[in-house]
Order: structure tokens, then sequence, then C-alpha cells
């Protein structure tokens, strides 16, 4: 459950409203489990007033991991690229492990479904260049760990041999999907927002397009 407020006071009221709620149906909140986080604006505010459940005071954290994805107060992206690249690594390992012996068309295959999946991508639009490199050669040195490639080797020729995508097209396929499901979403609020195209997400989608025709 989240609630998200623009103000400390507006903040307090839901609490007050979850409260009474949990009271009215037999519920209790588990107040270790509830944290508070403030997305800075600017410079952000230097004093942050205390906010209550059930007479406890919610403990306030910088980031949080909520359905996979990590939340930071500066809604910087670095740290889920960060996660998304160690995982990426595990699973990398994994495979060159587990099937060594393999042929290269078992190898392809299993790069394309353990390694392509890069959860939450198409909501990364506020990173550093280290961290989105970090994560690019990542996915490349995973491919020729695991198709047992020198590590100079070309990394777009590599992937078009095995027409395997590589890092920046998974970006852009992930990003244009989750862009028609909110075009053609039942939610107004949602649709409202994929019209929007001056927002964050849409800005480096169009970027990402155009720093691959350059290329």
């Amino acid at each position: 459950m989240v609630l998200l407020s623009p103000s400390i006071r507006g903040l307090r009221r839901l609490l007050a409203v979850c409260e009474q709620y949990a009271r009215s149906h037999g519920l209790k909140y588990n107040v270790l489990k509830t944290k508070m986080m403030v997305f800075k604006s600017g410079r952000g505010p230097t004093n942050v007033p205390p906010v209550y459940l059930d007479e406890v005071q919610v403990e306030r954290v910088k980031g949080f991991r909520y359905l996979g994805h990590m939340l930071t107060e500066g809604l910087l992206d670095d740290d889920d690229i960060e996660r998304e690249r160690r995982a990426l690594a595990v699973r990398c390992n994994m495979l060159a492990r587990r099937f060594a012996r393999c042929s290269d068309e078992v190898k392809v295959t299993l790069f394309r479904a353990y390694c392509l999946c890069f959860y939450t991508c198409q909501l990364w639009s506020r990173f550093t260049r280290r961290a989105m490199n970090k994560i690019r050669v990542q996915y490349n040195d995973a491919y020729r760990i695991l198709m047992k490639l020198p590590r100079n080797c070309s990394a777009s020729t590599m992937f078009a041999e095995a027409e395997v995508p590589d890092f920046f097209a998974i970006i852009r396929s992930r990003v244009a999907s989750f862009w028609s499901r909110l075009r053609t979403s039942d939610n107004s609020i949602l649709r409202e927002l994929s019209g929007y195209l001056d927002n964050p997400i849409s800005k480096y989608w169009i970027s990402v397009h155009r720093e691959r025709n350059r290329k």
C-alpha cells in the first residue's frame, strides 16, 4: 500500500483514514514495516516533521524497494540499475557454469530466456552515464562469457550474428511496450500522463532513438 501526498499535513490525514478503517475492520498495521520517504524538489526541505501510525513514529528512509524497483528520495535510477546489473551477473554466471558444454544454439536460447529481461528498465530516466554504461558492459560480457568469445570481439557483430537484441534495443522495446499499455489503459489518469510528451521517460526514449540513429 502506498500513500502519496504533497505535504506532511496531507500525509497525516491519509494515515488517519487508514487508522480509522483498520480499527473498524479489526485490522492492525505493521508499523515496523511502514516507511516514509520524502521526494526532494530542488534542495529539498531542511526540516521534515515526524509522521505517526498508531502512535508510533514512522521511520524515514532515503531509499526503498517497492515491487522490486528501487526508489530513492532524489528520484535517481542508479541504485535500481545496479540492482539489475548484479542480478544479471548472477544469472550469467549460473548459465556459464551449468551449461558450459551445451551447443551454441542451446546457449543462445538460454541467454534469451534469462538475460534479456531488465526488470522495470522502462522506468529508468534519471541516471548517471557511468551506471548505464556498467550494465551495458555487463550485458555484453555476459554473452561473451556464455559463448566463450574473446573479450575484445565486436558486441554489435556477435549479437547480429546470433539474432539477439543488443542492450539499447531491449531498452527501446521495453519503453515502447510500456508506453503502448499506458495509452490504451482503461485508467484515464494513465492515458493523460502518456499524452504528456515533456515527461522524463518520454524524453529519454526519444534520446535513445536519436543516439542510435546517429550511429
